[in-house]
């Protein structure tokens, strides 16, 4: 997890009417490893998590997990409002053979520093995997401060931080507290390009789930210097990533999915359909990106030419390709 960088997809569940869609859910996370995702984060805010009962949580695990096959790691999202079922999620990630767990702060609580620190600690101890620490006060309602991250990272909970603030100057301020061994990722995929060039590692992505092509070639352009393929797929994907925000994740991310054809446009309550606008926007940003996600995906990658890994097996629900 030391090397993990670049674009990390925040994975949908894809739905069918009230069930879990197994077969669509394989295909997704094959299209995200053939077209150079580095990462796959399942069951976070994303994913519904919190539509999700335990043997739902564990299900969608058991399938991606499967379909991964090791050829990029998979985190397991293990947020929850109490630290027993936080607690809980991720001894469920750990026996479903996950890499790591992402986790925010517990949300509506409203806990203390000193309380988010020791929910992390015991979270972390019961699961015995890497934790990549998710800030997104906008959806808990309380902030982790750069102490806090910087007395985890120390004490070895923390591998990483998924920083969905928007403070594009936190990158550098907690390499002075921690060095470069904290690794940074956006989880704002307006501010990927910038976050890179503040220090930070990659991006926990929405728009991966549409265009994972293209957001992997942003994050390798930098790598390799290249300043113009930064601007040009930054500039396609600008209205894109406008469009998937119009209204509250993952509304606008079903309807696009369900636009390409990669699942079906169902969300669970309180969650409702995009509405007529959002739609429109969407396909307008999508025939501008698609074209060049489409030439991007079709490039050989390295990465999977030297892969190696076996095939998958047939665990229940888990469609092969």
């Amino acid at each position: 997890m030391a090397n993990l960088r670049g674009s990390i997809v925040a994975l949908a569940t894809p739905f069918r009417g009230s069930r879990i869609d197994d077969d669509a859910l394989a295909v997704m996370v094959e299209r995200q490893i053939a077209r150079g995702t580095a990462g796959i984060v399942a069951c976070g805010s994303t994913g519904e998590a919190a539509s999700l009962c335990l043997a739902e949580t564990a299900r969608v695990a058991a399938c991606v997990i499967e379909a991964a096959a090791r050829r990029v790691p998979v985190l397991m999202g293990c947020t929850a409002a109490s630290t027993a079922h936080a607690v809980e999620l991720g001894q469920l990630a750990a026996h479903a053979g996950a890499q790591g767990v992402l986790l925010a702060a517990p949300p509506y609580v409203r806990p203390t520093q000193d309380g988010i620190a020791a929910h992390v600690r015991a979270v972390a101890h019961a699961a015995d995997l890497p934790v990549m620490l998710y800030d997104v006060p906008g959806r808990t309602g309380v902030a982790i401060a750069d102490a806090t991250i910087e007395r985890l990272f120390e004490d070895g909970p923390i591998f990483a931080l998924k920083d969905a603030t928007a403070d594009l100057a936190r990158p550098p301020r907690l390499r002075t507290r921690c060095g470069s061994g904290l690794l940074q990722f956006t989880g704002e995929d307006a501010s990927a390009a910038a976050y890179l060039a503040m220090g930070g590692a990659g991006c926990v992505s929405v728009t991966a789930n549409v265009t994972p092509a293209l957001c992997a070639a942003l994050q390798t352009s930098w790598q390799s210097g290249d300043v113009t393929g930064i601007a040009r797929v930054r500039d396609i994907l600008a209205p894109l990533h406008a469009a998937l925000f119009a209204e509250s994740n993952p509304i606008p991310l079903k309807a696009a999915l369900a636009q390409l054809g990669l699942c079906a446009d169902d969300l669970r309550l309180p969650l409702t359909r995009a509405l007529a606008p959002t739609r429109e926007a969407l396909a307008a940003a999508l025939a501008h990106a698609m074209p060049a996600e489409d030439a991007a995906g079709r490039r050989p990658r390295l990465a999977m030419a030297e892969c190696n890994s076996p095939r998958r097996g047939t665990s229940p629900g888990c469609a092969r390709m």
